[in-house]
């Protein structure tokens, strides 16, 4: 099955593409999908007085603001109607994964089967809806204390201001359920990646024109472009690497006939959990200067602001924040998302075994090994990728779309929605292949 998936694959060519109709609907309600999103992130909240939020904005636009205005597409630098984006719903995704791990409740739940897998999506709603209006609120009652952000402050404000946000972020997280089961790749993750990249151009564009002016040399903007590349490259190495464990299964005898035992692959992938850590360590360590920014500092202890000065983006102390949170998270995430026991149980419950080790325990074990070798690896590529480009961004001042981060979050949703693309290429090469056979097989028939 395998070769013969291969060939087929090598054979996808445009023709190909030109006869997949399903497909073509499917990349086309896509990009409608990301067209009507980025159109949202133009409408602005009632209320705002514009100019006033822009200078506050700019403020800080270095702290917790500027990473979510990165990924909502710039929807929080207009104060739009998607300025929470899909952050709610990431973050109540993540609080139900942590909770399946410890409630065994939620645990059996998540055993049943399709059934169970609703429910707990059922629950991660409710929880984006709670998180949406807690911070929505909090957003309004922030906005209220600032100079003249708000044209008419009040309850009404605060409640209009609820409404839009946690309507908008609904909106988008049905825009992504929609897109996921309709179009091509997974919705939320397109909607991301969409936000980010509407902010390149004008990256790039304020990256040149610190060239024209002489900020930057010609040498170091070459030198930035050649390390994107490389970054580029590295991230899609790592992210497609994986160590496949064998796995095989004994012979079976089915009435009087004996089948051989076959062979297959426990893939295990090098980087297990995603773009998450460098979103968590980002915004923990940037959390502390966006509150501090928010208040006055004239009045903090001198103690207090030393740290904040130390843990400012860009700084020694940053940096080595910044890759020890990366570290402890990619190992955290793994733990939640993968579990050895189960996958054991599982093998052994099909009759599946690795060669040189026993079912159960002690192919969990050995699972658990492998998974925290190669976790080690995936850490430090998550390191050295994030770090690389907050280093180049604090020594040379490019801009912050051009972050680790963003090309993490970019390169994988692309490589994740190009595979998923490339399945539907192959579904319908294949059916057409069926196709083909029976109608030969009807005219020798006749």
């Amino acid at each position: 099955m395998a070769s013969a998936a291969e060939q087929l694959a090598s054979n996808l060519n445009f023709a190909t593409f030109a006869k997949a109709e399903e497909l073509k609907k499917r990349i086309w309600f896509t990009l409608g999908a990301m067209l009507v999103y980025r159109l949202g992130t133009y409408i602005p909240l009632p209320g705002i007085n514009p100019e006033a939020f822009a200078q506050a904005f700019k403020q800080q636009s270095g702290g917790v603001l500027g990473m979510f205005n990165m990924f909502a597409g710039g929807a929080v630098e207009r104060m739009a109607i998607f300025a929470l984006g899909v952050m709610p719903y990431i973050s109540a995704s993540i609080i139900m994964q942590l909770m399946t791990s410890v409630i065994p409740s939620l645990e059996a739940l998540k055993k049943e089967g399709e059934q169970g897998r609703k429910i707990i999506n059922q629950y991660t709603r409710y929880g984006t809806v709670l998180l949406a209006i807690v911070q929505s609120y909090g957003i309004a009652v922030g906005l209220q204390s600032g100079n003249n952000m708000v044209i008419h402050p009040g309850l009404f404000f605060q409640l209009s201001t609820v409404i839009s946000l946690t309507g908008g972020t609904m909106f988008l997280m049905w825009l992504g359920e929609q897109v996921t089961a309709r179009g091509i790749g997974n919705g939320v993750s397109l909607i991301i990646m969409a936000g980010i990249i509407a902010g390149m151009p004008r990256a790039l564009g304020a990256t040149l024109e610190m060239g024209r002016t002489g900020s930057l040399s010609t040498g170091l903007i070459l030198a930035i472009i050649v390390l994107a590349v490389v970054v580029v490259a590295l991230i899609v190495f790592f992210e497609r690497a994986q160590r496949r464990l064998l796995i095989q299964y004994p012979k079976r005898q089915v009435g009087n006939r004996m089948f051989q035992g076959d062979t297959s692959h426990l893939p295990l992938k090098l980087n297990t959990s995603g773009v998450i850590p460098p979103i968590f360590a980002s915004s923990l360590l940037l959390l502390p200067a966006t509150l501090a920014g928010f208040s006055n500092t004239t009045n903090m202890p001198g103690w207090a602001n030393t740290i904040l000065a130390a843990l400012g983006h860009g700084q020694p102390l940053y940096m080595l924040f910044y890759g020890g949170m990366i570290a402890f998270f990619t190992f955290f995430y793994t733990a939640i998302v993968f579990n050895p026991k189960e996958t054991a149980d599982q093998l052994k419950k099909h009759s599946g075994f690795i060669p040189g080790y026993r079912p159960g325990e002690r192919t969990a074990d050995y699972i658990d090994y492998v998974l925290t070798r190669i976790t080690v690896v995936g850490a430090i590529y998550l390191v050295a990728v994030c770090l690389l480009p907050e280093y180049l961004i604090a020594a040379t001042g490019i801009p912050f779309y051009l972050g680790g981060t963003s090309l993490l979050i970019v390169v994988s949703v692309t490589l994740d929605t190009v595979a998923q693309i490339q399945g539907h290429l192959i579904a319908h090469q294949y059916e057409g292949l069926i196709k083909k056979s029976k109608l030969r097989g009807g005219k020798r028939g006749r």
